[in-house]
């Protein structure tokens, strides 16, 4: 029989189980040591038995509450205890993807969630709601808020997995995170045992995905932001859609790579695939990548349109020393990326300082021979841990490798004097800490408190130092202008500003709501859970990545105005090559959107060497207004009669619906063909006048002409009227 209850009670069974599972030589040796434990777990007089969930819990993925004991009797259940800031947690979800993979409810297995929170903020539903989009988790998620399961079942830490019987029976418990081995032969017996006892059934459950009822958008939970230093680049990282996009200032795409499905493979923009990528970094026309859940870093070059690996190995690495040349250096879940320079080296920006959020410290990728500070000479391409020892706490020390960091996950550099440090967003110990660039020591900002081992020192204080409280901060940015750092403080859904010198931390936008303000005052502008952030270099605008708003946000430093950046879908505007223009130069032509109208003129008589002139009578919908920072524009194409448009200006922007232009073409003197059709289009990006949504819409209209052998006067003009 068992002793006591809860986990503790399956400790002594389990333990034996494990020391005989290390001597076991044979996969068959193992099958029958697990076997042999669950025939004598099965025959106690007494099962250890789970409580049910409780009937006013709120629940993911389903289609209403599920029962243990009604619903999932005849089910091995896998319980997994998760809270979803927790990298370990976010590390073990592939291993339950391919388990749920090999074997599905009709085999008789389920996987619940009972989301645990550490954080208040992750007690909220609609933010569990935003991770279990972000990690793709298909399976029921319990929103266990006040812990009550994990307090009756004696869980002490995440992730821990507990694996149940077909009568809510306790059979084995997993602690941590690497165990993917354990867990399918655990539960692969568990389920051959009580098939053979007739126990296990097959009725399916309801799963609701709700992923399935979201609306599409451009950006689906962008992680990261990066601006390059003319200011007229921003990257993305497009997290959710496992793609890197590069896009003006205005929000005009100008690359995309990657996506919208997760994958690992290198290649031209059209083949590459990235996994959650986070992290931006861009200097020139080179963008360096943190590929998160590939545990890669990633190359990308604009000019050759290339991407490439240049550190791990594309699975999780346990190693926390490195020094192996990049692509043989196995590393884990990289969470941002910037770019520094060596003690020693010619170049400027020659290191790659990596926020190694899996092993908890932070890295350094050569990108040319140099030394760190306080090292040895290095090889281009060495990849190595440079501060943090590995062990997951709020450790400072003068001595980097004695160290330690709770999941760094934002990083920024102040390299002029008197500061020559990296800031970090330690997240999980709610802290921004530095790191010498002279000597490597490891300081604190704000946050936290001084027990290194105590990672629940949190809150919503603007205060100095020590007394200034954070939650979660994903992000920093560094203000060389105003000598200021920004920090994404992410679950207290709020930008704030630190001055290093003084360790002052302050608020300065964001109201503590998740929600979705923008267009108004700092002080009444809402985020929801902001993860990156960057500052132009003139100091002007600072970009946000608005993670689960699924927006960049824009923040005018100078008339204190959020704004949102208008991202225009890929699939909606791509970028076709013009060869008719002026001076032979090649112009950016949008597509229009799939469903924009195609108007079918009356047929013209045009004589050659005429002249004529379409006035656009373009109107909006009620309250709506032309984006100013997405130019709106005309253009004229005239497929397979390209020769009708050579030497004109074939393309123009609409700056103001109540101005608009009047679009002249000369006809040639000689055509080619009797008849052709011009296609005069515009593509619109309008927002409301509270800018709380934007649009892009078009329209087509489709010209024929009819060469007459009659005159036709000097000019012909052609109205085209059409409301939004």
């Amino acid at each position: 029989m068992a002793a006591g209850g809860g986990l503790p009670g399956l400790l002594p069974a389990q333990t034996q189980l494990e020391y005989a599972l290390l001597d076991a030589l044979t996969p068959q040796e193992k099958d029958n040591l697990v076997y042999q434990y669950l025939r004598k777990v099965d025959s106690w007089e007494q099962d250890l038995r789970v409580p049910d969930f409780g009937g006013d819990l709120e629940w993911l993925n389903t289609d209403g509450p599920i029962s243990l004991y009604k619903d999932l009797c005849g089910k091995v259940v896998v319980l997994d205890f998760f809270t979803y800031c927790c990298i370990n947690c976010i590390h073990l979800l592939p291993d339950l993807h391919a388990l749920e993979h090999k074997y599905c409810d009709k085999d008789g297995l389920l996987v619940v969630g009972v989301h645990s929170a550490k954080f208040p903020n992750e007690k909220v539903l609609n933010n569990i709601k935003s991770a279990v989009l972000r990690y793709n988790i298909t399976h029921p998620v319990v929103n266990d808020a006040d812990a009550t399961l994990w307090h009756e079942l004696e869980v002490s830490c995440w992730p821990t997995l507990v694996i149940l019987g077909p009568r809510g029976n306790m059979l084995f418990s997993l602690v941590g995170e690497g165990h993917k081995d354990k867990l399918f032969l655990f539960t692969s017996i568990a389920l051959k045992f009580y098939k053979e006892k007739g126990q296990i059934t097959d009725n399916k459950i309801g799963i609701k995905l709700y992923r399935d009822s979201l609306p599409s958008s451009p950006l689906l939970f962008p992680g990261k932001v990066t601006v390059d230093n003319s200011g007229n680049r921003l990257v993305i990282a497009d997290t959710g859609h496992h793609r890197i996009l590069v896009v003006r200032k205005n929000g005009q795409i100008l690359h995309t790579i990657g996506g919208p499905n997760s994958g690992r493979k290198d290649g031209r923009f059209s083949e590459a695939a990235f996994n959650s990528p986070q992290g931006v970094a861009i200097k020139n026309n080179i963008i360096f990548v943190a590929d998160t859940e590939n545990h890669l870093i990633r190359k990308i070059d604009l000019e050759l349109e290339m991407v490439n690996t240049v550190a791990g190995i594309g699975i999780q690495g346990t190693d926390k020393e490195g020094g192996a040349k990049g692509e043989e250096q196995p590393i884990s879940s990289p969470w941002d990326v910037i770019f520094g320079s060596s003690v020693s080296g010619t170049h400027e920006d020659d290191v790659l300082w990596i926020a190694m959020a899996g092993t908890h410290q932070v890295w350094a990728l050569m990108l040319e021979c140099g030394k760190l500070p306080k090292g040895s000479d290095l090889k281009k391409g060495t990849c190595l841990r440079f501060a943090g020892s590995g062990n997951e706490e709020n450790r400072n020390n003068a001595y980097p490798h004695k160290a330690a960091f709770a999941q760094p996950s934002g990083l920024s550099l102040a390299s002029e004097e008197p500061w020559n440090c990296i800031f970090v967003a330690d997240s999980e110990s709610s802290t921004v800490r530095t790191i010498s660039l002279k000597d490597g020591a490891v300081k604190h900002l704000v946050g936290g408190e001084r027990d290194p081992l105590n990672l629940f020192a949190f809150g919503d204080v603007d205060e100095a130092g020590i007394n200034a409280k954070l939650q979660h901060p994903l992000g920093v940015t560094w203000d060389k202008k105003r000598k200021l750092l920004y920090v994404a403080d992410s679950y207290n859904h709020k930008v704030k500003f630190v001055d290093p010198k003084m360790k002052n931390c302050a608020t300065l936008a964001g109201t503590g709501e998740a929600s979705n303000v923008v267009g108004s005052s700092l002080t009444q502008s809402t985020f929801n859970e902001p993860g990156g952030l960057c500052v132009e270099e003139n100091g002007r605008l600072l970009y946000i990545a608005d993670t689960n708003n699924h927006q960049i946000k824009v923040l005018d430093l100078e008339t204190k105005i959020v704004s949102m950046l208008p991202i225009l879908n890929t699939e909606m505007f791509d970028v076709v090559d013009h060869p008719f223009v002026q001076n032979n130069k090649t112009a950016n032509i949008p597509k229009l959107p799939k469903s924009a109208p195609n108007i079918q003129l009356p047929s013209l008589s045009v004589t050659p060497g005429q002249t004529l002139r379409f006035l656009l009578r373009l109107s909006l919908p009620a309250n709506m207004k032309l984006t100013e920072e997405a130019p709106s524009s005309w253009f004229l194409t005239a497929e397979g009669n390209e020769w009708l448009l050579q030497g004109q200006n074939p393309s123009g922007e609409i700056e103001d619906i109540s101005l608009q232009p009047l679009i002249a073409l000369q006809l040639p003197s000689r055509f080619l063909s009797s008849e052709v059709v011009l296609s005069i289009k515009a593509c619109l990006y309008y927002c409301s006048k509270d800018s709380s949504a934007c649009t892009m819409k078009g329209i087509s209209f489709s010209q024929p002409l009819q060469v007459a052998n009659t005159n036709q006067g000097n000019t012909a003009q052609v109205e085209l009227t059409y409301a939004f």
